[in-house]
């Protein structure tokens, strides 16, 4: 089996799936500064190839948003796939390292908090949940 066939197959999945939950895909810089500047609060998922990222980010990016608080906005970038858009992304994320896959919850384009790896990396997609939605409580509007 050719490999980059393979990853090519294993990143269309990955984007997929996060763009079936509701997300808005980011792929260059120029998007991500449009997307920043929205009023609201928005919800940026990191995404990645990464095991943390199939068994864990997105099955929360995707059920998380299923409640009676959520972001104004959803979207996503991709590290390593679309390098320059999450460069831009990160320049939002200030204090922050650069972390993937993670949540970036901003509010009117300035960053409020932030799940990192280590916030997702050994927990279940249900923790995680759990955690967005507490983000949710304190930062977000009733639907």
């Amino acid at each position: 089996m050719d490999f980059n066939l393979f990853m090519n197959d294993v990143v269309n999945a990955a984007r997929e799936d996060v763009r079936e939950a509701g997300y808005e895909e980011l792929t260059t810089p120029e998007a991500v500064d449009e997307a920043m500047k929205r009023d609201g609060s928005t919800l940026v998922m990191v995404n990645s190839t990464c095991g943390c990222a199939g068994g864990v980010a997105r099955p929360a990016a995707a059920n998380a948003i299923h409640y009676d608080k959520r972001p104004d906005h959803l979207v996503t970038v991709f590290a390593g796939q679309d390098r320059e858009a999450t460069e831009k992304a990160r320049e939002y994320f200030e204090g922050y390292p650069p972390s993937s896959p993670s949540f970036a919850f901003l509010k009117d384009g300035k960053i409020v908090t932030m799940l990192e790896r280590s916030d997702i990396e050994g927990y279940s997609a249900m923790d995680v949940v759990g955690k967005l939605q507490k983000v949710f409580d304190e930062h977000c509007e009733e639907i």
